[in-house]
């Protein structure tokens, strides 16, 4: 997959992560890169062609996909947290995780599997998590959808392999963007994820790690999980 002359298409491209995939995929010579988000008003990119597109409302999947018939790059990075916990939790917060990142990634990819097709296969980045992998109290919630997110890029990249499609999961750890204001832990540029992401597709890599705390924490799921969660011991 190479990333010059390609058409990408980015969802939730209005701030963090997806700004920075904006700009950086016209900066590796992408012809068109649409930048979607709830509000298109809030998108302040030079150079991308703006869509309106909630990832929860199927209508405007719907729509982004008529209107978006040459995509080749799927970047699926709309993403929210809530902060709830799944037992004590607001029962509404805890669907709108799963909705946003299980429903609303699988609709998207499900919209514009037929237009990768048709365009010759193309890519898909699915953002994912270093909470894929491991669950902290206050976003149990949050981790389980990212869970559900991490089963669903690898079930559809089972099913897409016959159109030659990539799909491509993205992990990360605590990263400096909204999202992550509130925490004071150390953060990865969100600029030098974006880079090993996009390095990731070009070499046509199914898994990208984009630092050195999510590499020790796959190592570490071979392990008794009480390494991974010694305050239940």
């Amino acid at each position: 997959m190479k990333i010059a002359n390609s058409i990408a298409l980015i969802t939730g491209a209005n701030r963090g992560i997806g700004r920075h995939f904006a700009r950086q995929l016209l900066e590796r010579g992408a012809a068109k890169v649409y930048a979607t988000a709830r509000n298109p008003d809030l998108v302040d990119v030079p150079g991308v062609e703006v869509l309106r597109l909630d990832i929860t409302d199927p209508a405007t999947v719907a729509a982004a996909a008529t209107a978006a018939r040459d995509v080749t790059l799927l970047v699926n990075n709309a993403g929210l947290i809530t902060g709830e916990n799944l037992v004590t939790g607001d029962p509404a917060a805890i669907k709108l995780e799963m909705d946003t990142h299980f429903y609303g990634t699988l609709d998207v990819i499900r919209a514009f599997a037929p237009v990768l097709a048709a365009n010759g296969g193309g890519a898909i980045l699915n953002v994912l998590s270093s909470m894929s992998w491991v669950s902290y109290d206050r976003a149990t919630a949050y981790s389980a959808a990212k869970a559900a997110q991490w089963s669903l890029t690898n079930g559809v990249r089972v099913e897409l392999a016959a159109q030659g499609t990539l799909v491509t999961g993205l992990h990360l750890g605590p990263t400096d963007t909204d999202m992550t204001a509130s925490l004071d832990v150390p953060k990865n540029d969100p600029a030098d994820v974006v880079r090993a992401a996009l390095d990731g597709i070009e070499a046509d890599r199914l898994e990208v790690l984009a630092d050195q705390g999510v590499i020790d924490l796959k190592a570490a799921l071979s392990a008794d999980p009480t390494a991974l969660y010694p305050q239940v011991v």
